[in-house]
C-alpha cells in the first residue's frame, strides 16, 4: 500500500481523534461550569444551583399525568432521578458542544453560555426567587466553562483548511494533559468545597433543631389502646417511624431553616390583628398533642404514601381566633387559607375545615422529638381529613386568608381539586402480592383509613366468593387509621384476594378504581397470591 493510499484512512482516524479530545474537553468543560456554579450557589443560596432550579422549573412545567407516573414509578427517588437525568442531559449537551468546538472553537466556547442562560432564567423564575443574585451561580459557572473548552480545543491539532482566525496553535498533547488535569482536580476541589459550604450553611440550622426541646403538651395525646397493632407479620406498624415516614413534595434541595431566625406571618383578608411569631412564641403556647394519619392524593389504591405519627403542635384555630378570624359560617369573609413555604410551595386549605373542631396544627414536633427537616422542620401545618396537597405544607413562614375565587394555590393551578377530603380506603398489607403462602390457615391484614371519620367495617373477598367481616383492631381515634385482620382458610391454587372498607358515615368506595387526579384514588385493593 501506497502513502497515497494510507492518507485518507489517516485523516478520518485523526478527525475522529480530534472530535473525541474535542468531546473530552466538553465534558471538562460542562464539569467545570457545573462546580463553579455550584460553589457560587454554596456561597449565595443552595436553591439558586441551576441543578436544583432547572429541576424545579421542570417540576412546575410537568404535566400532571407524568408527575403520577414517576411517582409511581420511582417513589420517594423521583427528585434523585430527575436530578440524574438533568446531570445526562447536561453531559450529553457538554460532548456535543465539545466536538462541534473542534471545528467552531469560538462559537462552541460560546454555546456554553447557554448554561448560564437556562440556569440563570429557571432560578430568576422560581417562586422562592431571592432576586438577581440568584442568576450568579448559573452565569458564573458558564463564563467559567466556556473560558476552560475555548482553552482546551486551542491545543488540539487544527482540522485541515480551518480559517486562521479559528485556528488553535497546533497539537500540544503535554499541554492538553496537563490542562485537563488540572481541570478535573479544580473541579473537584470546587465540588467538594461547595459541598462543604452547603453543609456548613446548614449547620446553625442544625444546631437549632438540636437544641429544642420540647415543652410537655397542655393537651396530651390518650395512650395508644392496647390492640391496635395486630400481631400479624408484614402489617405496617400502628406509627410510622420517621425514617419510613413518606416524603412527597417538590423541594429538590430540603430547606435548612434555622429556628431561632424563623417568623410565620398571619394575614390578609378578616384578619382584624396581624402577627408576626417566632419559633418560641409556639413553644410557649399550650400544646396539643394527636395521634393523626396523613395520606397524600398521589396515593394509589393499595399505594405506600399513608403514614400515622404522634405530632406535636399548636392549634391552628386558637391562633386564627385571636387574630380575628371566624369561618364563612360565622360571617368571615375569607373561604381559603393560603399556606406558604420557605421554597415558594403554596397550598390551600378550606377555612371551614380548619376552624369546625377538628385538630388542625401548626405541628413542631413528630414521635416525641422536634420535627425531622425531611417533614419540615421548624414548623408544618396538617388538618385531620384533608390531603396533604390541600392541608399539610412544611417549612411553613405566611398564612394569608383569602377567597378560592380570587387565588389559586400550586397543585390547583396544576388540575387538582381546590377541597380534597381523604376517600375511604383499605389496604392488604401481607400476603404480598404473587406471595405463594401454604395451603391451610394463612393471616391476611392491613390497614385502612378514613380519617376524620373513622372506619367503621372491613370486609373480605376471596376470588367471586361472598364478604367476609374482617377483625377490626382496636381503634385509636378517627384521624387515625385502624388496622384488620382475617383468619383465611386457604386452599391449593392461584386466589384473588379483594378489601373494601366502610366508613362511620356509611361510606363505601365502589369496585372502580379512579385515578388520583383531581382529588385522590378510589377503588378496591386486591393482590393475586398462589397456594402451594
Amino acid at each position: 500500500m501506497t502513502d497515497e493510499d494510507k492518507t485518507p484512512r489517516n485523516a478520518s482516524a485523526g478527525t475522529w481523534s480530534r472530535l473525541g479530545l474535542g468531546a473530552l474537553s466538553g465534558l471538562l468543560a460542562g464539569g467545570a461550569a457545573l462546580a463553579v456554579a455550584e460553589l457560587t450557589a454554596a456561597a449565595l443560596r443552595p436553591q439558586a444551583s441551576p441543578v436544583v432550579a432547572v429541576g424545579g422549573a421542570a417540576i412546575d412545567r410537568t404535566p400532571t399525568a407524568v408527575k403520577d407516573w414517576a411517582i409511581r414509578t420511582f417513589g420517594t427517588n423521583d427528585k434523585l432521578v430527575l436530578q440524574l437525568g438533568i446531570l445526562a442531559v447536561l453531559t450529553l449537551f457538554a460532548l456535543a458542544l465539545g466536538a462541534f468546538a473542534v471545528r467552531r472553537r469560538r462559537t462552541g466556547a460560546a454555546g456554553v453560555l447557554v448554561f448560564g442562560v437556562v440556569g440563570a432564567a429557571a432560578a430568576l423564575g422560581r417562586p422562592d426567587s431571592a432576586g438577581v443574585t440568584d442568576a450568579f451561580p448559573s452565569v458564573l459557572g458558564a463564563v467559567a466553562g466556556a473560558v476552560l473548552l475555548y482553552f482546551l480545543v486551542g491545543l488540539l491539532p487544527a482540522p485541515p483548511r480551518q480559517a486562521p482566525a479559528e485556528r488553535g496553535e497546533g497539537w500540544d498533547r503535554r499541554r492538553f494533559v496537563i490542562a485537563a488535569s488540572a481541570a478535573a482536580a479544580a473541579s473537584a476541589g470546587a465540588g467538594v468545597l461547595g459541598r462543604a459550604l452547603s453543609g456548613a450553611g446548614g449547620r446553625e440550622a442544625v444546631a437549632s433543631r438540636e437544641n429544642v426541646t420540647l415543652p410537655p403538651p397542655g393537651s396530651p395525646a390518650p395512650a395508644v389502646p392496647r390492640g391496635a397493632q395486630v400481631r400479624v407479620a408484614g402489617v405496617s406498624p400502628f406509627v410510622t417511624p420517621n425514617s419510613d415516614f413518606y416524603r412527597v413534595d417538590t423541594a429538590l434541595v430540603v430547606p435548612k431553616v434555622d429556628a431561632t431566625a424563623w417568623r410565620l406571618r398571619i394575614h390578609g383578608d378578616g384578619v382584624a390583628r396581624e402577627r408576626t411569631l417566632t419559633f418560641d412564641d409556639l413553644l410557649r403556647r399550650e400544646l396539643i398533642e394527636r395521634d393523626i394519619t396523613l395520606t397524600c392524593v398521589s396515593n394509589e389504591v393499595g399505594g405506600p404514601y399513608a403514614g400515622n405519627a404522634r405530632w406535636i403542635g399548636v392549634r391552628l384555630a386558637d391562633l386564627l381566633e385571636e387574630c380575628g378570624v371566624r369561618p364563612p359560617s360565622g360571617g368571615g369573609p375569607a373561604d381559603q387559607l393560603v399556606a406558604r413555604s420557605v421554597d415558594g410551595m403554596t397550598i390551600g386549605s378550606p377555612v371551614e375545615d380548619v376552624m369546625d373542631g377538628r385538630d388542625a396544627m401548626l405541628a413542631v414536633g413528630m414521635n416525641g422529638e422536634p420535627l425531622p427537616f425531611d417533614h419540615g422542620f421548624p414548623v408544618r401545618m396538617l388538618v385531620p381529613g384533608l390531603y396533604g396537597y390541600v392541608s399539610a405544607c412544611k417549612w411553613i413562614e405566611d398564612i394569608e386568608l383569602t377567597t378560592f375565587d380570587a387565588y389559586d394555590s400550586y397543585w390547583v393551578k396544576r388540575d387538582w381539586a381546590r377541597e380534597a377530603p381523604i376517600k375511604t380506603q383499605s389496604r392488604i398489607d401481607t400476603p404480598k402480592p404473587f406471595a405463594r403462602p401454604k395451603a391451610g390457615t394463612v393471616m391476611v391484614a392491613g390497614v385502612a383509613w378514613a380519617q376524620h371519620r373513622g372506619i367503621d367495617k372491613v370486609e373480605i373477598r376471596v376470588d367471586d366468593g361472598p364478604w367476609q367481616e374482617a377483625t377490626l383492631a382496636a381503634e385509636d381515634s378517627r384521624d387515625t387509621w385502624r388496622q384488620w385482620s382475617y383468619a383465611w382458610q386457604a386452599t391449593k391454587g392461584g386466589h384473588n384476594l379483594t378489601v373494601r372498607a366502610t366508613d362511620r358515615t356509611g361510606e363505601v368506595p365502589t369496585e372502580k378504581r379512579t385515578r388520583t387526579v383531581p382529588d385522590g384514588a378510589s377503588g378496591w385493593h386486591s393482590v393475586v397470591v398462589t397456594v402451594d
